[in-house]
């Protein structure tokens, strides 16, 4: 038996909202990764992705995907530049 939860508008509003606070852990733990050499950094990336493209793929049954796609990716720009810049001091 194959679990499909139900949404209405605001499951997928969310659910969409949980796929981009995944995407912005999993990118701003990617740099304090060094490119995979540090365990802990890498792991958390690496389930943060998984917990986002899952949030996202549950997203896309209700909401079109380019909508989805768009606002996961602007939002995502958005928050890790602004992250960058605050935080890691570097340039737009």
């Amino acid at each position: 038996m194959e679990f499909k939860p139900q949404l209405d508008t605001n499951m997928t509003w969310l659910y969409l909202t949980l796929a981009i606070g995944g995407e912005f852990i999993g990118t701003t733990t990617l740099k304090l990764s060094d490119g995979f050499t540090k365990l802990t950094p890498s792991v958390i990336s690496i389930a943060s992705y998984i917990f986002s493209f899952y949030f996202l793929s549950i997203t896309l049954r209700k909401m079109s995907m380019g909508i989805a796609y768009a606002i996961w990716s602007a939002i995502g720009i958005i928050m890790v530049s602004g992250f960058g810049y605050i935080f890691y001091q570097e340039k737009l």
